[in-house]
């Protein structure tokens, strides 16, 4: 196999990056080049995305890859959070930064939505999971907002088609993406027309849908004067970040689930069709797209922000200490003092998440945690035991149980959080590859332009080229007693 370059721009709510990945002999090698904080801008009593701070940032990068000289760039790909957009005038203009979906103007808008056309039908017709802050949500908020900007909208884009028509002048809405809104027809994988018509939300500011695997177009020339690269394919990729992620599994058994652990934790399964019935629906279960015609079921459910903003009030009141010296004062800490759950409306967006665990504590008449080890403790075995509830939910809807749990992403890292999530969900962990966003952007290049056969062969070049470590349940007895008493908790 000759060498194949491709450039994967990550886009993350808290930082970004571009990574060039190497194809070569079956293996895939990768290298990052530049890195960026992710920024919120606050205003007007909302918070918003900087778009212009991202796209120089992504330009920056470009330009780095540029300056290298590196040959045979066979495609960029774009990945980004989900259900976030912006809107653009009819001189194709950003008529206003997009709002950050954790911002509070989409509180108490579902039950309103609901008077108008009911949660059965809309989980019927969409099947994806009920968040506040879906893109569903936000338009509904618009259309209720005197004087909205969404009267001046022409065409909307989210977040990852922002910088594809960016850097091509091309308006697309790629699936994985559109998927996230709760606006799309599972079934026919297209936008809802009843449901627009409904809430009143503008089904013409829409663009088509295009698959992953499509070409978006060519660089523009402004964009090849700026980063000194050739006109290069931009392809649509899983451009949800989760999508790319899944897609770097490095499955070894057809019994399995996924765990991309981050900010968030989506916890899940690849199914061919999607999974919507009662229990899903009384379970909140959602049925995003994935790559390769799949549909990712899974459970939206909150990860390791609750950690990262625990350590930031401690850095605050200038209590900073390391990863590595935090775990191990969870490590030694009595377990099972504390256990929240962390999808708790308090733990959202608080101004202060150690308060927003005291006072979930207090109200569940629990020991309020007292050091910073007891906290550690308390967060990282509560996403576990939920992980472990998540799983039986997941297990209920399929004839074969899972028989091994794939963690991949940054939070794979967390060997402490690996070994708490066998041990409460009684079978193997696998963690790894902790990259596994880009390495899915970039597969699905390599799959659209031939490098490579499919999904499969991509994810046995992943197995080869990346570190996994397995983690085996230990203390069986003692974390099925504390799954019991958790329980009350949801």
């Amino acid at each position: 196999m000759s060498e194949s370059n491709f450039i994967a721009a990550d886009f993350g709510a808290g930082s970004g990056r571009v990574i060039i990945g190497t194809l070569l002999d079956d293996t895939l090698i990768l290298k990052e080049v530049h890195r960026f904080d992710n920024k919120i801008i606050e205003e007007n009593e909302h918070i918003y995305w900087d778009l212009e701070y991202l796209f120089s940032e992504l330009l920056i990068g470009l330009a780095k890859v540029g300056e290298s000289k590196i040959e045979n760039i066979c495609g960029i790909g774009i990945d980004t959070w989900g259900v976030d957009y912006a809107l653009y005038d009819n001189d194709e203009k950003l008529i206003n930064n997009p709002i950050a979906y954790r911002d509070t103007r989409t509180n108490g808008l579902m039950e309103q939505v609901f008077e108008i056309y009911s949660k059965e039908k809309i989980y019927e017709t969409t099947g994806i999971q009920f968040l506040q802050f879906n893109t569903l949500y936000q338009l509904f908020s618009e259309v209720k907002e005197l004087n909205s900007i969404i009267g001046e909208a022409n065409f909307l884009l989210f977040i990852p088609d922002v910088f594809n028509f960016l850097l091509t002048g091309n308006k697309n809405s790629e699936y994985t993406i559109a998927s996230t809104s709760q606006m799309l027809n599972a079934s026919k994988k297209d936008w809802d027309e009843e449901l627009f018509r409904k809430l009143n939300i503008p089904i013409k500011m829409l663009p088509k849908i295009i698959m992953p695997g499509n070409f978006v177009g060519k660089l523009l020339d402004d964009v090849i004067t700026k980063t000194n690269l050739s006109d290069i394919d931009v392809i649509a990729v899983g451009a949800h970040d989760t999508a790319s992620a899944i897609a770097a599994v490095p499955v070894q058994n057809k019994n399995w689930a996924y765990l991309s652990s981050g900010t968030w934790s989506l916890l899940g399964i690849e199914v061919s069709t999607p999974i919507i019935n009662e229990n899903s629906f009384e379970d909140s279960f959602t049925n995003e797209g994935g790559v390769e015609g799949t549909i990712r079921f899974l459970k939206n459910t909150m990860g390791l922000w609750i950690l990262e903003q625990s350590i930031k009030n401690w850095e605050l009141q200038g209590n900073k200490k390391s990863y590595d010296e935090l775990f191990d004062l969870a490590l030694i800490a009595k377990p099972f003092v504390s256990i929240i759950d962390p999808d708790d409306q308090s733990f959202l967006n608080p101004p202060n998440m150690i308060m927003a665990i005291e006072n979930y504590c207090r109200k569940t008449q629990q020991k309020i945690p007292e050091t910073q080890g007891q906290f550690i403790r308390c967060i990282l075995e509560s996403l576990a035991l939920k992980y472990n509830y998540l799983l039986n939910k997941i297990n209920n809807q399929i004839e074969e149980p899972i028989e091994i749990l794939h963690i991949i992403g940054g939070g794979s890292k967390n060997k402490l959080l690996n070994q708490f999530t066998a041990s409460a969900i009684g079978i193997p962990v696998i963690a790894g590859p902790i990259e596994a966003t880009a390495i899915g952007n970039i597969l699905v290049q390599a799959i659209t332009k031939k490098k490579i056969k499919n999904l499969h062969e991509g994810r046995r070049i992943v197995k080869k080229s990346f570190p996994i470590k397995k983690y085996l349940p230990q203390d069986n007895d003692i974390w099925t007693e504390a799954y019991k008493d958790v329980l009350k908790l949801y």
